[in-house]
């Protein structure tokens, strides 16, 4: 049982490798069906739905090997990895909305940073978010963040000013 499954394993790999994404899902999935249990086999899965941009599949397969090999830290780490793009994109959605829900995106945000403490992503709409909310001091510290993560950051650095600026007008009418 286990040799169709490692078999079925190369062949997704032979499909990367030729960047037949689909395909390679499709063995994969055979690989999970002759072994449900295999940890390995649904992390991998999950990899492959993620760079296919199937995050809800990607998730729900790291959550499956989280499950059956709690210990793994590479499988635990790649499940927060998916639940913080998860809220990233959420966040990104209420920006269309009205302002308001901006404090929502913030929210999610803040978890999507404490997931993924690596995510420039959020970082980023994080700063956004909190400037377009009129919150400069936490805006700066996101992008600084940011900044840390990527020294070179374009938007971050033309941000960082922006918002350094901003903040010091605010704080020169309110005080």
């Amino acid at each position: 049982m286990e040799l169709k499954g490692e078999e079925a394993i190369k062949k997704a790999y032979e499909s990367i490798l030729n960047h037949d994404f689909e395909q390679a899902i499709t063995w994969f999935e055979r690989a999970i069906a002759t072994n449900p249990e295999c940890a390995a086999y649904h992390y991998k899965l999950s990899i492959t739905y993620a760079r296919s941009g199937k995050l809800d599949k990607a998730a729900a397969h790291a959550s499956q090997a989280v499950r059956l090999e709690p210990e793994d830290e590479h499988y635990t780490f790649h499940l927060q990895h998916l639940q913080a793009r998860q809220m990233t994109l959420q966040a990104e959605k209420l920006f269309e909305e009205s302002d308001e829900r901006l404090w929502l995106a913030v929210s999610l945000l803040q978890q999507a940073v404490k997931l993924d403490p690596l995510s420039q992503e959020a970082f980023l709409l994080l700063g956004v978010a909190y400037s377009r909310l009129r919150e400069f001091a936490p805006a700066v510290q996101a992008i600084q963040e940011l900044l840390r993560l990527d020294p070179q950051h374009s938007i971050g650095l033309r941000l960082l000013a922006d918002y350094r600026q901003k903040w010091k007008e605010y704080m020169s009418v309110t005080l």
